[in-house]
């Protein structure tokens, strides 16, 4: 029995926890009873979790999709004149590579970005949730971000020898030196150590490149090496001396904002093929507030329907089945905010299919141990054999389904398979709630019935 009621405060502690991660972000606390008053909120913390080289980090918020937040819906051409037809695929497929590095870095969570071919022209599609400023996305995501750094020219006429016609020439003439972003290792924003404190970005250049920008320096003394970003000049400044640390800073008069967005640009790498906006547009949550409240409230109807479902046909077998799907929620909840899962439409069907599936275990097993105890076995027997032997058709029906949510998920990224956000999103919830589900259905409703049905039984 020792054992059964360590699993069973296992489940409770785990319990516990999911429902504590389960809680909104703030809780307004306000109350007055005589002499007794509280007008506070309490603030549920975000998880930081490190355990040596691994950290995990999450704001534990239920992250909501195109269709239940709004957002921005992007839609890229390539420009393939300059690529060759072999080529082509594999250009779009780097592209999409590229602008995922990009929007990741940017911080949208659960972004939709597919590719599309129809005839000659290749597209991308691009859906970012909560992003609702699609010009501030086109800049982030459309930009090539070559970056070049290039030298003066090696004689200037004597009559244009001021630094102002010196500067104009070199604008118009600098030269190639070889350097480039693809010698780029990483690039962060910093803040220039002046007075102004201007945002900076602060460049690192990978082994070949520390060793091409300190010859560039070294016989550019006294001279301007430029720095160029999709042709357009970012800074001139004037070589003080040969810098073979390996390390340069941009600055341009950049706001913070535009800092971040090139560093982020520079780090995520260019774009294989040129693209440009075909379609943008904001795109508002299509089931709006209250649509959704409705939605949770009619969950919320059925969810109470099954459970007194339950209890009127099972009496207090349905009353422990009940329980084990209370837990069933409140950790599928937990695992939907750690991985975290984007919730939509299709994401909810998968979900509510999924409980079902749940209860659809407790309801095998609690006919079969009826079957046992009409051949006159003891509670007990029956209920061990109920689970035991009720679990070979709880596992071919929840691997059936599991092999189905694989087939829509399309993990590999196979071709002949879906590749549709909807499909996956239904998949994930429906993956996650079938596993879960055999989880509370088989050994969270076991370990409550061995613990309190078993000791209501024995006070009888």
């Amino acid at each position: 029995m020792n054992k059964p009621r360590k699993l069973f405060a296992a489940i409770l502690l785990l319990t516990v926890i999911s429902a504590v991660i389960d809680l909104p972000r703030e809780i307004p606390l306000k109350f007055s009873i005589g002499p007794l008053a509280m007008n506070t909120t309490l603030r549920r913390p975000s998880l930081n979790l490190k355990i040596g080289p691994l950290s995990l980090k999450r704001d534990l918020e239920v992250r909501q999709g195109l269709d239940l937040k709004g957002g921005s819906h992007l839609v890229f051409e390539a420009d393939m004149r300059g690529i060759e037809e072999a080529d082509r695929e594999d250009s779009i497929k780097g592209a999409k590579e590229v602008i995922a590095r990009r929007v990741d870095l940017y911080g949208v969570s659960e972004p939709l970005i597919q590719t599309s071919k129809t005839e000659d022209t290749y597209r991308i599609i691009v859906e970012l949730p909560g992003v609702k400023n699609t010009q501030e996305a086109i800049e982030l995501i459309g930009q090539t971000a070559q970056l070049d750094f290039r030298q003066e020219p090696t004689q200037l006429e004597e009559d244009e020898a001021t630094d102002s016609a010196q500067q104009q020439i070199s604008i118009l003439d600098y030269q190639p030196t070889g350097l480039s972003g693809r010698d780029l290792a990483k690039a962060q924003v910093q803040f220039a150590q002046t007075q102004t404190g201007q945002p900076v970005v602060a460049l690192v250049f990978t082994d070949e490149g520390k060793e091409k920008f300190g010859e560039i320096t070294t016989r550019n003394v006294g001279k301007r090496v430029a720095i160029f970003l999709d042709e357009m000049l970012l800074t001139a400044p004037v070589v003080q001396q040969a810098i073979t640390s390996g390390e340069a800073v941009i600055s341009g008069d950049f706001t913070l904002e535009e800092a971040k967005n090139l560093a982020i640009q520079l780090n995520a790498g260019a774009l294989p093929v040129p693209i440009k906006v075909v379609e943008e547009r904001t795109v508002g949550a299509t089931l709006g507030q209250d649509s959704v409240h409705k939605s949770l409230q009619a969950g919320v109807i059925g969810l109470s329907l099954v459970m007194l479902f339950m209890v009127a046909n099972y009496g207090w077998l349905g009353v422990i089945a009940d329980l084990a799907l209370i837990v069933y929620g409140l950790l599928t909840l937990t695992i939907y905010k750690l991985i975290p899962v984007t919730v939509s439409l299709p994401g909810l069907a998968g979900f509510i299919l999924s409980v079902g599936m749940a209860v659809d275990a407790n309801i095998l097993i609690f006919e079969r141990m009826k079957e046992e105890e009409r051949s006159g076995k003891p509670w007990r027997t029956a209920m061990e054999l109920g689970f035991g032997r009720a679990w070979d058709s709880i596992k071919d029906a929840n691997v059936a389904t599991l092999m189905t949510a694989f087939v829509l998920l399309n993990p590999f990224e196979w071709a002949f398979l879906p590749t549709s956000g909807m499909a996956r999103g239904f998949a994930l919830t429906l993956g996650i709630g079938v596993l879960i589900g055999l989880f509370t259905g088989v050994i969270v409703t076991r370990t409550f019935l061995r613990v309190l049905y078993a000791r209501k039984e024995k006070n009888q």
